[in-house]
């Protein structure tokens, strides 16, 4: 079985107020940590038809702040899959009044699905049906590889 890239894509949009501000008028990263850990999540669960877990945050990348009032729009999109992980993209905007986004975050995180028992389970392919989803999963390709070197190297 396959599936689409475009049929596990997530979104959540958020209005930034003084909870999720820091004492420098700015996002907490943590909360939007949290936040891109809950769409990643999304994705994965509509991608392989079951729970997932969080294996791996592999890039989080902050570029620029977020404040209050922001309206913030986080989109998750699948990458790449092996036999029972799945690596999600998530890309985070802000939003100004008039519709244009600014990216202020980029984060991969590797979700691994989950049986009834909790055990891993196989997910469906990934049907790549652009170029850009193409070479999305031509770069994932070489995070894993990376991943695969990195845990080779601590133990």
């Amino acid at each position: 079985m396959e599936k689409r890239v475009k049929d596990s894509y997530s979104e959540q949009v958020q209005v930034l107020t003084q909870a999720n501000i820091n004492g420098y008028n700015r996002l907490f990263g943590g909360q939007l940590m949290e936040w891109i850990d809950v769409v990643a999540a999304v994705v994965a669960r509509r991608h392989s038809g079951h729970n997932v877990t969080t294996a791996v945050v592999d890039t989080l990348t902050f570029q620029a702040p977020a404040h209050a009032n922001n309206t913030l729009i986080i989109c998750g999109y699948i990458t790449y899959v092996r036999r029972t992980s799945m690596e999600v993209c998530v890309k985070t905007y802000v939003e100004n009044l008039s519709g244009s986004r600014r990216l202020i975050n980029t984060a991969y995180l590797v979700m691994v699905a989950l049986d009834e028992n909790e055990d891993p389970t196989e997910v469906p392919r990934l049907l790549l049906e652009t170029d850009e989803e193409r070479a999305e999963w031509e770069a994932a390709e070489k995070r894993a590889a990376l991943r695969k070197q990195r845990r080779q190297e601590n133990f």
